[in-house]
């Protein structure tokens, strides 16, 4: 997982300095501090799960273009241990890159697994009309969307377009573990 780590900073510093941002403009572009990311690029912390839904926000980027090399020659198979694994060190939440985003395909997947008792919250999201696809394969999940909660049950899917803060709470007493697909608007 170090390695993943490391992509995923380098990815970050990568996104910036195409876009010719300095570390003082992205941390007005995000709320971020200038420190915090800083540290991020550099490889001694890796971000939180609300730091890079922040990134993403700024970027306006949904969140799997962090886990994308830009120049990606990825195949259409992606074999499991190819996947880039990556876990919030906030929460111990773990997400798995099941199908990266490719150049001509709109979609992607993630598992995530979320411990029992934890939640992770977006205060916005990166892109608008993001379609979401969430399927709950082991315990329970609350996924609240803006003011609505929805109560998930193992088999159960939820679908929305991401126009709002969401947040995923697994509520216990077992981590929630789920399939998500993204498709770009």
């Amino acid at each position: 997982m170090a390695s993943d780590s490391i992509r995923l900073a380098r990815r970050l510093t990568e996104l910036r300095q195409t876009r010719q941002w300095t570390l003082e403009q992205l941390t007005e572009e995000s709320a971020v501090s200038r420190a915090t990311l800083s540290r991020i690029e550099r490889g001694e912390v890796s971000p939180t799960a609300q730091v890079l839904g922040k990134l993403a926000k700024a970027y306006g980027l949904p969140m799997q273009a962090f886990f994308t090399e830009a120049d990606t020659s990825a195949s259409l198979h992606m074999p499991v241990a190819q996947q880039t694994v990556w876990e919030d060190p906030e929460t111990g939440f773990v997400r798995r890159s099941l199908s990266p985003t490719l150049p001509g395909f709109r979609g992607s997947m993630i598992e995530g697994l979320l411990p029992a008792g934890k939640t992770i919250a977006y205060a916005a999201p990166p892109l608008s009309g993001l379609e979401h696809h969430v399927v709950l394969l082991e315990g329970a999940l609350e996924v609240t969307l803006d003011r609505d909660t929805h109560w998930l049950s193992a088999g159960d899917c939820l679908r929305f377009r991401l126009d709002y803060p969401n947040s995923y709470h697994a509520p216990g007493p077992h981590e929630a573990r789920y399939i998500l697909t993204v498709i770009l608007p």
